[in-house]
């Protein structure tokens, strides 16, 4: 592993291809459940269940865990929703079309209509019953939060990235994202959302992998998203000299964060289908 790659298939198959503690950092935000239909099969996101959902994501982190370093740290970020009501589609929102939605998983067993599904949670406690350490909760705070044509509930601003560590003991630069006046990081970030022209709906912003990449990585280390998506985080990597392994589902998606990457560093990412 001495070259930066992206490899285009599902996750859990593509890890088993890379070597044990081949990676120091994993940077990574896995498609929402029920969220998003983005027409690929083994797609993750629509299982029947939260649990199917779970489950699925617990392989991909278990074997995630394999690959990164015993030093190395698991940034993960991933969002909420609520229960569909047993609805089968989603209609455009007013401000929000892109929210439209021919495909709704059911309601879950034992919640109700309009109940929060509660999965940044589910998956954090799954995570730390597979092995891992869960080291910190940080809040997203998004000051343009995409409007919600809600009335009966506060619009959301935030999401969930949370620390994960392989080890008790992990490389952690701490002065590499001192805040004002020298303080320890606090576990409130507030970053704006960051659209990407030709992206799928959600993107990752920069400013929210660099603090992850500064605090858990050295200049030359090797940094790990098996949900690629549109390569935001290769592109951190690339300005901070660090390399990275992008693995995407979607040969469409895994072609933009090429050509994107491709702009930025002035040579061609090796695709591996």
């Amino acid at each position: 592993m001495t070259d930066s790659i992206i490899l285009e298939g599902d996750a859990l198959t593509e890890l088993k291809q890379l070597p044990n503690a081949s990676v120091q950092c994993i940077v990574t935000s896995p498609p929402y459940w029920g969220l998003r239909d983005y027409d690929h099969p083994g797609q993750i996101g629509l299982e029947p269940t939260v649990t199917q959902f779970i489950d699925r994501l617990v392989s991909v982190f278990r074997e995630s865990r394999r690959v990164l370093k015993d030093d190395g740290i698991l940034w993960l970020n991933i969002g909420d929703g609520y229960t569909s009501g047993n609805r089968m589609s989603r209609s455009p929102d007013r401000k929000n079309p892109a929210r439209a939605m021919d495909i709704r998983p059911q309601t879950p067993q034992g919640l109700k209509p309009k109940d929060m599904l509660g999965i940044p949670w589910r998956l954090a406690f799954a995570l730390q019953d597979d092995g891992w350490y869960l080291r910190s909760d940080v809040i997203w705070h998004k000051p343009n939060a995409m409007p919600e044509s809600v009335k009966d509930r506060p619009t959301r601003a935030h999401e969930y990235l949370f620390m994960f560590t392989k080890s008790e003991r992990y490389y952690y630069d701490r002065t590499a994202v001192l805040g004002p006046n020298s303080r320890n990081a606090r576990s409130v970030w507030e970053i704006p959302t960051r659209a990407y022209s030709g992206a799928h709906f959600a993107t990752f912003p920069p400013k929210l992998v660099e603090p992850c990449k500064l605090a858990s990585t050295s200049p030359g280390d090797l940094v790990l998203d098996p949900f690629f998506g549109a390569g935001t985080v290769g592109l951190v990597a690339q300005q901070y000299q660090r390399r990275y392994v992008g693995i995407e589902l979607s040969p469409q998606y895994a072609a933009l964060a090429a050509g994107r990457l491709f702009a930025q560093a002035r040579k061609v990412d090796r695709i591996a289908a």
